[in-house]
């Protein structure tokens, strides 16, 4: 993946650096995951055209009776649940952990689309709910809304 170079808002506050997160509308601290993050929703609105209400941040879930956070949750001209996107920095690979810590989130939401990312490089799958598989594709389909 070749993250798109949007104009993204950075600012020292009181010595810590923080970055504009365009759907939470507010800047929030400058981490190497939450460079990753506020990347993959430029791609997200700007490139595939996901309007910024459909996009949240940090959605929670309850998971086993513990609270998680998912990095982003799309959803779709309904207001369904269409993806989740789990974004790591970019030193940490992408392995078969990080795949089950989303497919874990997919326990709840049950959405038809699964991304991690840690910048350089994503992967996106097609949850296969009837086959108990992922397929995977090149990226979460562009946004269509329907008519």
């Amino acid at each position: 993946m070749n993250p798109p170079k949007p104009n993204i808002k950075i600012r020292n506050n009181g010595g810590q650096q923080e970055i504009f997160d365009v759907v939470r509308n507010r800047f929030v601290a400058l981490t190497p995951e939450e460079w990753v993050r506020q990347h993959v929703i430029h791609q997200l609105h700007y490139e595939q055209g996901y309007p910024l209400e459909l996009l949240q941040v940090e959605g929670t879930i309850t998971l086993n009776g513990m609270t998680r956070r998912c990095d982003i949750v799309v959803y779709d001209s309904d207001v369904r649940p269409l993806a989740i996107v789990e974004c790591k920095k970019e030193t940490v690979p992408l392995t078969q952990k990080v795949i089950d810590q989303a497919c874990r989130y997919n326990m709840v939401l049950h959405v038809p689309y699964l991304c991690i990312t840690n910048g350089p490089h994503q992967i996106c799958c097609r949850v296969d709910f009837e086959q108990k598989r992922l397929i995977q594709i090149p990226k979460i389909p562009n946004y269509h809304k329907k008519s």
